[in-house]
Formats: structure tokens, sequence, C-alpha cells
């Protein structure tokens, strides 16, 4: 019986459908880093940051797994770098099934729907990095371990990481 490695680290990669050229190059250079790091990213599925990060990942010959809100390919177009599409027909409650999925999450812009992604990966002990997305701060200002801030793409996957190695949600 052969030995079996132990499955590839996943990275979920959130923020808006629609978003300007800026925030989808910074996405895109994340896709490249997370697949250079030989990550697999975890995504929406769909077009803006999502399309972008996984377009990044595919050109580093990396994976990209889109958890779509609808039911087939009608209601939820994939984006085109994606090499899996789940249709989950669930809506908006996708945003669990992404965080959960991911060892850490990085947040690149984003919207109400990214803001309830923060929140829900924070709130199941999942680290989250931000990427010129919301400035978030508890409402009795302590210090949240599990949120940090970065500067560039490349800094945003390794606090990523290394906020997963932290946490206990990756090993090595």
């Amino acid at each position: 019986m052969s030995e079996m490695s132990p499955p590839a680290l996943q990275i979920a990669v959130i923020g808006a459908a629609v978003c300007d050229e800026s925030v989808e190059r910074l996405a895109h250079e994340v896709g490249r880093e997370i697949a250079r790091r030989g990550a697999v990213l975890v995504c929406g599925g769909g077009r803006g940051v999502m399309a972008a990060a996984a377009a990044g990942a595919r050109a580093e010959g990396g994976l990209a797994v889109g958890i779509l809100p609808g039911r087939d390919r009608a209601e939820s177009p994939p984006a085109p770098d994606l090499d899996v599409a789940i249709f989950t027909g669930i809506g908006q409650a996708r945003n669990q099934a992404i965080v959960l999925s991911a060892a850490a999450v990085i947040g690149i812009a984003g919207g109400w729907g990214t803001l309830t992604e923060i929140g829900l990966a924070l709130k199941h002990g999942i680290p989250v990095t931000l990427l010129e997305s919301w400035s978030l701060e508890r409402p009795d200002r302590r210090p949240e371990p599990l949120l940090g801030r970065a500067a560039t793409p490349a800094e945003a996957v390794e606090a990523a990481l290394a906020a997963a190695r932290a946490a206990g949600r990756v090993t090595g």
C-alpha cells in the first residue's frame, strides 16, 4: 500500500465581484503567490477579485476552486480560470463553505459580502489577512490575534501562511 501525501493547504481569497483594475492586479498577484507556494486557492468562483485570483493561480500552474452560490452555470457563471466549480444552490450562505474550506483567508478590498466572510472566518478561528480591505477593530478595542494586514500580495500570502501555522491549522 502506498503512502498518501498530505492534502495541499487551501487558502481562501475573498473580495467583491465588481472591482477596479488596481484591485484586480492585487488579486491576480495574490493568486500567483498562493500557487507559487503550492497551496490551493479557494474563492467564491465569480467575477472581480475571485476571477482575477483564479487567473493568477492558473498562470503559475496552481489549482483554483470556486464555491458558487447558484445551482448551476446558468445561475452562477464560473470564472473562466477555475479548475473546479462547486455549485451549492445556497446563495450567500456559501460564504461559510468558502472560509471553512481554508486554513487562512485573504481579504482583498471588498464589500458587504467580504465583510461577512471575514466575520465568519474569525468566528470559526480561521486567520484573516487584509490587503487594501476593511479597517476593523473590536468594540472593546482589544487586539484580534487572528486578524492581520498586509501591504503587498506577497506579504499577504506569507502572513496568511504564518497565521495558519500559528493557529494550528497547518503543520510544517
